[in-house]
């Protein structure tokens, strides 16, 4: 009949909605596995700073949780910048909202005056590195919990996370000089409570 158009063959159109939302779900299924192969690599190394410079596992669980969220929110503003390093930096303000919640000021992680010290590249199996070694985890924890924070958190990442200087700064957002120069008052705080704790056990053998 003249008049009469055919209709076609093909699928109805979806509705604009519909291919919208399909492309919004596609998007974020991509994101968070990109974010899954980029961030899920570090989650031990960002626990084990967690722990250290919180002092409780189950406060270090949650701030890897908050950690994890906040940095999967501002995953696609994450440009050429190693990952890791990125991480710990967000979990270093995590931490720092704890401890202002808990004190009404961020005090136990902020910066430090340093006295004066050279500034030498240490060699990477530093003495104080094979103390974190050989030692056990808990005799470890005990030695690097009597740190003040700033110090231990600087020998965290260096010697358990083995960031680079470079990457540490990043993360406290400070000059290398200022990391190389913590890093260094801090091997040597550990070195003196290394020796204060086993000074005990060689006195008792002196004495056999």
């Amino acid at each position: 009949m003249q008049g009469f158009r055919r209709r076609s063959a093909r699928s109805p159109t979806r509705p604009a909605g519909m291919v919208m939302g399909a492309s919004v779900d596609s998007a974020e299924a991509d994101k968070a596995r990109r974010f899954r192969d980029a961030a899920l690599p570090y989650l031990d190394d960002v626990y084990t700073l967690a722990r250290y410079l919180l002092r409780n596992p189950a406060d270090a669980d949650d701030a890897v949780q908050d950690c994890y969220l906040r940095a999967y929110r501002h995953f696609d503003g994450l440009r050429g910048q190693a990952a890791k390093p990125w991480l710990m930096a967000i979990l270093r303000n995590v931490c720092r909202a704890e401890f202002a919640r808990r004190s009404g000021a961020a005090a136990d992680l902020a910066d430090v005056s340093e006295d004066a010290l050279p500034l030498w590249q240490e060699p990477e199996n530093s003495p104080e590195t094979a103390v974190l070694r050989q030692r056990d985890s808990a005799s470890v924890r005990a030695l690097l919990d009597a740190l003040p924070a700033p110090f231990r958190e600087a020998i965290v990442l260096r010697d358990v996370d083995e960031l680079s200087y470079r990457e540490i700064a990043e993360v406290i957002g400070a000059p290398v000089g200022t990391v190389m120069s913590r890093l260094a008052r801090a091997r040597s705080m550990l070195r003196e409570a290394w020796l204060r704790s086993d000074q005990p056990s060689e006195v008792k053998e002196r004495s056999l």
